[in-house]
């Protein structure tokens, strides 16, 4: 077992697959099982989405899977969590690999996260987000949203709540499932990120990149969650030249909302090839 020691000296155990060019894949290695899996595929979630995507391109890559989100949730770090500790945290799993260079895929919030590792290192060889936009991302919505959630959180955890993006989620009715501590984390998060110019940020970026995203990633929280809604695709598919021009390559998914858009079998026909071109001689 390999083991990465993070910015606050906890241990994150990752898993290396197959043989190829490095990818950074920050997912459970581990399929869910019991009740768990039976909550995720009612959202439409395959319970073994890490362990798919591994296996998808493990013939083609050396897979560095590793559950970040995972291990934030068992040990959160409610004033610590913030992008250049992220950053650093990506950094120590990639040495701890013993990969000089890496590509990585992220989605959602691990999608922004890939976007402040490119900004501090010139490590990567490919990055790709999923689910989150490269410039007018909404990090303001997100804030409103997650002090809304740490307001609404208790002191620990209950039981999940539907995926986020589920296209039958009611959020003005969904309870917060996370403790302070954990919500208090990704408070943090975009705490930092206020006044974070990503249209600035494209001229850091030296390596390819794509994002991707499904055209019907908009998700809309009721009053008690601030009233917000937070506009995923929007943002890509209004501003797809912009991009394309800062040397992105977009793809956007028809008819896919938030959930349904990082599924293995929607997502692993886009990013495979795309690294394959951008990773193989």
């Amino acid at each position: 077992m390999t083991e990465a020691t993070l910015h606050d000296g906890s241990s994150l155990e990752l898993t290396v697959h197959g043989d190829g060019p490095d990818l950074l894949l920050p997912v459970d290695p581990r399929p869910a099982e019991g009740s768990r899996a039976e909550e995720l595929r009612k959202w439409g979630v395959d319970p073994a989405l890490g362990r798919t995507l591994i296996d998808g391109l493990g013939d083609a890559f050396r897979v560095i899977a590793f559950d970040y989100e995972g291990h934030l949730m068992r040990t959160p770090r409610p004033d610590t969590l913030t992008p250049d500790s992220i950053a650093a945290d990506l950094l120590a799993v990639a040495d701890a690999a013993g990969a000089g260079r890496f590509a990585y895929y992220g989605y959602s919030w691990l999608a922004l996260s890939g976007l402040q590792l490119a900004i501090r290192t010139d490590r990567l060889s490919a990055l790709v987000m999923g689910g989150f936009p490269p410039v007018d991302g909404p990090y303001a919505e997100m804030l409103r949203v997650t002090a809304a959630a740490h307001e609404m959180s208790g002191p620990a955890p209950s039981a999940p709540e539907p995926a986020a993006g589920s296209a039958d989620a009611d959020w003005s009715a969904a309870k917060v499932s996370m403790s302070r501590a954990q919500t208090g984390q990704f408070l943090t998060l975009y705490r930092a990120l206020r006044g974070f110019d990503d249209r600035a940020a494209q001229a850091l970026i030296g390596c390819p990149r794509l994002c991707v995203v499904g055209s019907a990633d908009e998700i809309r929280y009721g009053e008690r969650w601030g009233g917000v809604t937070v506009r995923v695709a929007g943002p890509v598919v209004a501003g797809r030249a912009e991009l394309e021009a800062a040397g992105w390559d977009v793809a956007v998914l028809d008819g896919l909302d938030h959930t349904q858009a990082m599924q293995p079998e929607r997502m692993l026909p886009v990013l495979k090839p795309w690294l394959t071109a951008r990773l193989t001689p």
